[in-house]
Parts: C-alpha cells; sequence; structure tokens
C-alpha cells in the first residue's frame, strides 16, 4: 500500500486534481479529442474524487461534543488494505466501491469487503455513478449483482450510491437537473425493490445544487454521507435536517479517505439492521 509523506503529492490525489481540473473545464466545453486523451481510465474514478478540486479542502474536524463514530471508504486504488492497523486505530466501518458503470469491478473487493469484516468492521459497498452511460435501474442491478446487496446481518450497511462530478466529462454527465433527478430515482427506486433498503446517497452540497437543482425530494427515505474536506460539514444539501456519514479528508493515515459516522456504534448497527 503507498504510504503517504509529509510533503508529497500522492497519485490518488494528483488524478483527483487532474480530474477536478478536466471537470471544472467541462461545464462549458465539450471533450475534445486531446481532453478525452488526458482523462481518467474509465474505472478508476472512487468516492469524493473531485471534492478537493472543486470545493477545496481546510482544515480537519474538532472533537466536539457530539459522539461520532470513525470510518473510511476505499477503492481498487488501495489494494490490499491494512485492515487490522485501520481497526487498532479506531476505525469501526468501512465502504468498499464494488462497481462503477456496467463495465467495472473492483478487483480488490473481495479482500477490502470481507477483510473489513474479519476484523470486526461493519461495512458496505458503493456504486460509483455514471448517468451518462446507462440508466438508474440498469446500474442498480448491475450494484446489486457485483456485491452491493444487503443482509440483516448486523453487520452489513446498505448500498451507497456515489453521485458526484464526473471524471471523465461534463460535471453533471450530460443531463439537466430534473433529467438528473430521473435518473437517481431510477436508480434508487430499483435498489429498495432488490433489496428491502434505501440507498445511502453520497454526495457535496455544490455538486447536488449544480445538477439537481437542490432537489430536496430523496431526503424522507435516502441516508445522507456528504462530502466537505473541512472543520464541518457545511450547509446541507436541501431536504436533509442532517447528516449520517460525512467524508472530511482525503490525507488520512494508511487510508486517506476518512469519514465520521453521526452517531455512536449503536447507530451505525441500527442503520446496519435497518
Amino acid at each position: 500500500m503507498p504510504v503517504h509523506r509529509p510533503g508529497s503529492l500522492r497519485p490518488r490525489a494528483l488524478t483527483a486534481l487532474v480530474a477536478g481540473l478536466l471537470a471544472a473545464l467541462s461545464l462549458t466545453l465539450p471533450l475534445s479529442s486531446a481532453d478525452a486523451a488526458t482523462a481518467p481510465a474509465r474505472g478508476s474514478a472512487f468516492m469524493g474524487m473531485g471534492v478537493a478540486a472543486h470545493d477545496g479542502q481546510g482544515g480537519t474536524p474538532s472533537s466536539g461534543d457530539a459522539t461520532q463514530t470513525e470510518g473510511v471508504d476505499v477503492s481498487g486504488y488501495q489494494g490490499n488494505v491494512a485492515w487490522s492497523t485501520l481497526w487498532n486505530s479506531g476505525v469501526r466501518w468501512a465502504y468498499t466501491k464494488a462497481t462503477e458503470g456496467t463495465y467495472y469491478t473492483n478487483p480488490y473487493f473481495a479482500q477490502q469487503y470481507n477483510g473489513s469484516y474479519n476484523v470486526g468492521m461493519i461495512r458496505g459497498a458503493y456504486h460509483f455513478a455514471t448517468p451518462d452511460t446507462t440508466t438508474g435501474a440498469t446500474q442498480a442491478n448491475y450494484f446489486v449483482d457485483h456485491g452491493g446487496g444487503w443482509s440483516q446481518d448486523g453487520k452489513t450497511l446498505p448500498g451507497v450510491l456515489d453521485i458526484e462530478w464526473n471524471p471523465y466529462g461534463a460535471a453533471c454527465y450530460g443531463k439537466t437537473q430534473s433529467g438528473m433527478v430521473s435518473w437517481i430515482a431510477d436508480f434508487i427506486n430499483q435498489y429498495h425493490a432488490r433489496t428491502g433498503r434505501w440507498a445511502v446517497i453520497y454526495t457535496a452540497t455544490s455538486w447536488w445544487t449544480q445538477c439537481t437543482g437542490n432537489y430536496g425530494g430523496f431526503a424522507a427515505n435516502n441516508p445522507l454521507w456528504i462530502a466537505r474536506y473541512a472543520t464541518d460539514p457545511g450547509t446541507l444539501p436541501a431536504g436533509w435536517g442532517y447528516y449520517t456519514m460525512w467524508q472530511y479528508t482525503s490525507t488520512g493515515p494508511t487510508v486517506g479517505d476518512h469519514d465520521k459516522f453521526n452517531g455512536a456504534l449503536d447507530r451505525v448497527v441500527a442503520l446496519a439492521n435497518g
């Protein structure tokens, strides 16, 4: 596993920066052949890929008075993860990227998903959405069929729809705001039909505002996982009065992406049990 040393720019961080710059340019311009040649490879996206480039980063949360439970999210980039090291550092829950679009499955999924479980963590899987490639329902089915399912064992969290800046082209995947809302609804309704659970929605407020018009209709059923690399989670998307999870940094030890669950460990278990 790559080790981050102070003062160095990790390949993952560099990828995120390049992807963010490309996405920013693509807000007004289509990808040229030259742009397409420098875009990341399909399948390489990961949770929070565009957050630092679009929203910046600065500071980490103070301990405060609220009880929160530490977690991490991982993808194929991390390879084989040192789960015992993370457990010993206080991490108690984890999400692993399972799929992207309908063309990619994480080759390290088994080690990451089962490894976190085996050290005692409560874990789940996430899907990186590509609304420009296939329908929401099609991608929900692909996700469930390739690791994104759910079982009421007290150790499996509901699946996550990772919906954020497009690292491969236009930020909103070429969709109107109403079209994006419809795509998301298509995904979460099919996921619910397949598993009996409502998916968690992972997003950033600025992307959600830009690409859905700050739609508030999913808050009643779908827990929010907010992305913001700062001392607090900031303003939440419309409808959600609180976040369930918060990705607060991409530069943590062992695994870069660290998260806070908004509650004690028993609340993580409650989400797992539905």
